[in-house]
């Protein structure tokens, strides 16, 4: 095929974007992880059998706000990552904010119970199996990052991908939330981040392969 050819074929299909593709498609892939998510959720685990008497809980809806907060600054640098040229800026410093929060309140929790008591309030009964059931229930959301990705511009791929990860990450753990029976600041300061881990480092070996132009 000759150059003026190819522009000729390219040219017949120039078509406007929308300026809120990659918005639509972020949001198509944030609600069907969420939605794989919870099918995993109750097939594999469940519902806590005293869900409706938990909500009366702080703590519970603490879960919850901690991993849509960081669900939501996650969204937010992944967008920038989605466009090529655009700078990080202060996204990061939001990606930050959850993490730092937990785990200052963490350290108080620790610091408020006698040395004996610590251990037990990091390991919870399930730390064990959390951070895999985690990233477990992020498989969902961190595919549909990935189609979402591939639709959109990044240039830098591991980074791209590491934010999808992440992403997907908070949607597992705020779904997993549901079933979770641990209430302990100390417990979701390590293994929920733990499991949020799990996806980010995926998404960052795996970004460089499946999101070449």
């Amino acid at each position: 095929m000759r150059t003026d050819e190819l522009i000729h074929l390219l040219a017949t299909d120039d078509r406007p974007v929308k300026n809120t593709a990659i918005e639509q498609r972020f949001a198509v892939a944030t609600l069907a992880g969420i939605a794989g998510a919870g099918v995993l959720m109750l097939a594999l685990f469940g519902l806590r059998t005293d869900l409706l008497a938990t909500m009366a809980l702080p703590m519970f809806w603490g879960k919850l706000v901690f991993a849509a907060a960081l669900a939501a600054a996650g969204l937010t640098l992944l967008r920038r990552m989605a466009r090529p040229g655009m700078q990080v800026g202060r996204a990061a410093l939001l990606l930050a904010v959850p993490p730092l929060v937990l785990w200052a309140i963490a350290l108080v929790a620790l610091s408020q119970v006698p040395s004996v008591e610590r251990m037990p309030l990091i390991l919870g009964s399930t730390w064990r199996t959390c951070p895999f059931n985690i990233a477990l229930l992020s498989v969902p959301a961190f595919v549909a990052g990935f189609w979402a990705l591939k639709g959109a511009a990044p240039t830098r791929l591991a980074w791209a991908g590491a934010g999808a990860g992440l992403l997907a990450g908070a949607l597992g753990a705020l779904v997993y939330a549901l079933h979770c029976p641990e209430m302990a600041t100390p417990f979701l300061a390590v293994w929920y981040l733990a499991g949020m881990a799990i996806p980010t480092a995926l998404g960052a070996v795996l970004g460089p392969r499946f999101l070449r132009w």
